[in-house]
């Protein structure tokens, strides 16, 4: 049993991040899963759609994955720099979208930082668009797409595992990991397991099994905003804050204040989409 924990908290040492590299240029994991997070997406919309449960088609999908992609990776880069280190960036604005590290020659890095929360945002923007440009009704859509999307967004966060980043705070429990890129080294929280497990797998469990009970248009997507929002500011208490925040608004991480932000948008949701629902 020791050798086993020993082994377990010293795991992340023994995971190279990089799955291949050709000269300067290197594929990680954490970009590898981003594609299997939108594969696991799009496979589940196309399962509903042969089932004959949503009115779409796969070809119309496999166009709104590729906005979708486009409108996460924009989204989240550009919320990282605005909500996490937007002093910095209004200073070196150029970093926000070059993944080349100049200061060790010409040197390929890709893009350090980015936020679930401006990434939602860009997939938001996007979806509108492409439902006015396809006469969808975006409520529906965005019901569809909140069914699958906790699945896809689980494998996200073991990217984050498999890159050694965004660990949690410092523990004593046995299940705490030494991560091979913190200076401290300090056993800390896996708390990006943590937010796989529920943020991704938990809140898949539960939208997915209420998905053909669905009472109006709109309902899912604002349960899974509150739903995100809820898990995600409990998890937070486990993770460690950003270096250069810290903590903001007495004990709460920038990640909380943006949650807090999300369960009321959620609500909000839910109350609106009801109301107007019984209007029709």
């Amino acid at each position: 049993m020791e050798s086993f924990l020993n082994l377990w908290q010293h795991l992340p040492s023994h995971i190279s991040p990089v799955l291949f590299s050709i000269g300067s240029f290197q594929l990680r994991y954490y970009s590898l899963m981003y594609l299997v997070a939108f594969a696991v997406v799009y496979g589940l919309f196309a399962c509903r759609i042969r089932r004959g449960e949503i009115a779409f088609t796969t070809e119309a999908m496999q166009d709104y994955m590729v906005w979708a992609m486009l409108g996460l990776i924009v989204g989240a880069r550009l919320g990282y720099a605005l909500f996490y280190n937007f002093s910095y960036y209004l200073s070196h604005p150029l970093e926000i979208i070059l993944p080349f590290d100049f200061s060790d020659g010409f040197r390929f890095v890709g893009l350090s930082g980015m936020s679930y929360h401006g990434g939602l945002i860009g997939v938001l923007l996007v979806t509108i668009y492409f439902c006015r440009r396809h006469n969808i009704l975006w409520w529906r859509f965005g019901d569809w797409l909140c069914a699958a999307a906790p699945l896809g967004y689980m494998f996200g966060r073991i990217g984050n595992f498999l890159n050694g980043e965004l660990w949690g705070r410092v523990t004593t429990v046995p299940w705490g990991m030494f991560f091979p890129q913190d200076a401290t080294g300090n056993l800390r929280h896996p708390s990006q397991l943590y937010e796989a497990l529920f943020e991704g797998l938990f809140l898949f469990v539960v939208l997915w099994g209420i998905r053909r009970r669905n009472p109006f248009d709109g309902f899912m997507v604002g349960l899974y905003i509150f739903g995100y929002g809820l898990v995600r500011f409990v998890i937070e208490f486990f993770r460690e804050p950003d270096a250069h925040l810290g903590f903001v608004l007495g004990f709460n991480t920038m990640g909380q204040v943006l949650c807090m932000l999300m369960m009321l948008a959620g609500v909000g949701v839910i109350l609106w989409r009801k109301q107007a629902s019984s209007r029709l």
